[in-house]
């Protein structure tokens, strides 16, 4: 994968990942990775409209999983798909909290832990860096 295809995710990403939308800036120890979604491994590839930025320990969560369980219903659903899903569509914000709206935003909520960040292999409440996040305007996805 090229610099200039790295450089479009991350454009279009905002500099944030698109699962917990936490700002590269606020992470500026670890590098955001660039994710197929779908994984290579189910068929994934290198074009733009499969790629996503993702924080390091979003990715290490998610794996190469396309569906897990909600923890609500109990149902095998689809995980979120930052291409094909409207962020807001499957998840609120509660102050500095995440909230799952639809079986898919619980189910991957709950599997990509987005309430927790990971420094130093320690797991840490997200909420305070979301508190950070607040003041500069939040989080938007923008359609692709």
């Amino acid at each position: 994968m090229d610099e200039a295809l790295r450089y479009m995710v991350r454009e279009r990403a905002g500099y944030r990942c698109e699962y917990c939308q936490l700002p590269q800036v606020y992470a500026p120890v670890v590098c955001f990775h660039i994710a197929h979604v779908p994984a290579r491994q189910h068929g994934g590839n290198d074009d733009l409209a499969n790629l996503a930025l993702v924080c390091p320990h979003r990715n290490r969560c998610k794996g190469p999983n396309l569906t897990s369980i909600d923890p609500e219903t109990a149902t095998l659903v689809p995980l979120f798909h930052p291409r094909l899903d409207a962020w807001d569509a499957h998840f609120a914000a509660d102050g500095v909290v995440i909230i799952g709206r639809t079986p898919t935003g619980r189910a991957t909520l709950r599997l990509l832990r987005l309430n927790q960040v990971v420094w130093a292999n320690k797991a840490w409440p997200h909420s305070n860096l979301r508190s950070a996040m607040a003041d500069m305007g939040r989080r938007r996805r923008r359609p692709t």
